[in-house]
């Protein structure tokens, strides 16, 4: 009778501690019961904890907290990584050495070569750029929809893709072209934003690739472009949408070739630099018009990234309007509960912009330090009195139908095709609305 007998996984720390070791990043080998197995150096010098192997576990070093971070509403890495058997990512707040701070965390399992799992690899990138206090000069959010914003940020900022910021009027899309420079490897590099609404072709020339000395009248001095001032930096087209049709056929040869010649010049020049656009217009549809050119489209948008509105991150309103106050002439004033209440309930069709507007037109009708609900503007307090009453709140088509494609990408387990089957489309037509929404099926 011959007995079989089933080998146990076998974890060779040595090894995995020279894998940890090769890490730039901070990074741990954890098994499944949270316990850290292996640290490199530039893990301890983040959190500037004593990490004891075998004993401490993640939770306690990262967050603080006795238990994993699910118990406190978190996404935990290690779960969703067990759960699917893949690597996952999440973005969280950690307690490091210099306070709370956002972490890009990417979750791998390590398998042996008869597939038992042997624990899981954690890679953390610090997000500099972001913070869920109120922060000079930083990103300021704490919501679902404003951690995966900064996630896709996070992973266009390490690439050279061209990036394509899509979102409503006032949604912060030039504080996010800045992070994703900020980010980058060009981040010491300048950073030039160019406005495309309202310039003709002859200023849009001018402008973007700057003049020979006599090339027209009142041209008394040579002039650089900002393409040439950009070089070796980041070039941010904002409301590229606005772009006339004539000169799209220019700023794509420009995309492409990342050469020039300035006005009234002769010799061809050449700029090195990241390109990032904006624009609240939907562009495929523009592309479907005969508006836009497709080709041009397809050049910018390498990387989508649709930013939330204001009205999809109402956990976030109460501290960024403790951000602007605290940054402002009046850091005396504080918000009532019930007037952040009335505000978190507020639509914000105009977004940050319209927050900073209603902050400080509360500001002035408030007769004490203590701004109550009665000292909003009419248009907050008339609006959110009307929607609280109604049994649902209207949503846009758009919000709808990324919200659901979201759900889909995150839940179908079926091929591209299948979907679209299902949803009653073909799968180009399903590939496109993915596309325009920064959405990729698992």
């Amino acid at each position: 009778m011959t007995i079989m007998t089933i080998k146990e996984p076998s974890l060779n720390i040595t090894v995995i501690q020279s894998m940890i070791n090769a890490i730039d990043k901070p990074a741990i080998f954890i098994t499944p019961d949270y316990v850290i197995q292996a640290v490199n150096q530039a893990y301890k010098e983040t959190y500037k904890s004593k990490v004891v192997v075998g004993k401490s576990k993640c939770h306690e070093i990262s967050h603080k907290n006795p238990k994993p971070c699910d118990k406190y509403g978190e996404d935990c890495p290690l779960q969703q990584c067990i759960s699917s058997k893949r690597a996952v990512s999440v973005v969280h707040v950690h307690a490091t050495g210099e306070g709370k701070s956002y972490c890009d965390i990417l979750m791998k399992p390590i398998i042996d070569e008869d597939g038992n799992t042997l624990g899981f690899l954690e890679i953390l990138d610090k997000i500099n750029y972001a913070s869920s206090e109120s922060e000079k000069g930083k990103m300021i959010g704490s919501s679902s929809a404003f951690k995966s914003m900064l996630n896709k940020i996070n992973r266009a900022a390490q690439s050279k893709i061209a990036v394509l910021l899509q979102g409503e009027t006032g949604s912060g899309k030039e504080l996010v072209a800045q992070a994703i420079h900020d980010a980058s490897p060009r981040n010491e590099k300048p950073f030039v934003v160019i406005e495309c609404t309202g310039l003709s072709e002859s200023l849009f020339e001018s402008e973007l690739f700057g003049y020979e000395k006599g090339a027209f009248t009142g041209a008394i001095n040579s002039k650089k472009g900002l393409i040439e001032v950009a070089n070796s930096g980041t070039v941010f087209f904002d409301e590229i949408g606005d772009v006339p049709l004539n000169m799209q056929v220019k700023l794509l040869r420009l995309l492409e070739t990342q050469s020039f010649r300035a006005v009234g010049g002769l010799k061809q020049k050449r700029s090195d630099f990241r390109l990032v656009c904006a624009t609240h217009k939907n562009l495929l549809d523009l592309v479907e018009k005969g508006e836009f050119r497709q080709d041009l489209y397809y050049r910018i948008a390498g990387f989508p990234i649709m930013l939330p509105s204001l009205k999809e991150r109402a956990k976030d309103i109460p501290e960024l309007v403790r951000h602007f106050l605290k940054h402002s002439e009046h850091q005396n004033k504080k918000f009532s509960e019930n007037a952040l209440d009335k505000l978190c309930g507020y639509a914000f069709p105009g977004n940050i912009r319209e927050l900073i507007s209603i902050i400080e037109q509360s500001v002035l009708l408030a007769n004490e330090d203590i701004i109550h609900a009665n000292d909003l503007p009419d248009v907050v307090r008339q609006l959110t009195d009307t929607s609280n009453s109604a049994d649902e709140k209207i949503h846009s088509l758009d919000e709808v139908e990324r919200t659901y494609l979201t759900k889909l990408c995150n839940e179908f387990t079926g091929t591209p095709d299948e979907l679209a089957s299902l949803l009653n489309v073909s799968t180009r037509t399903l590939y496109r609305k993915l596309h325009r929404f920064g959405l990729k099926l698992a």
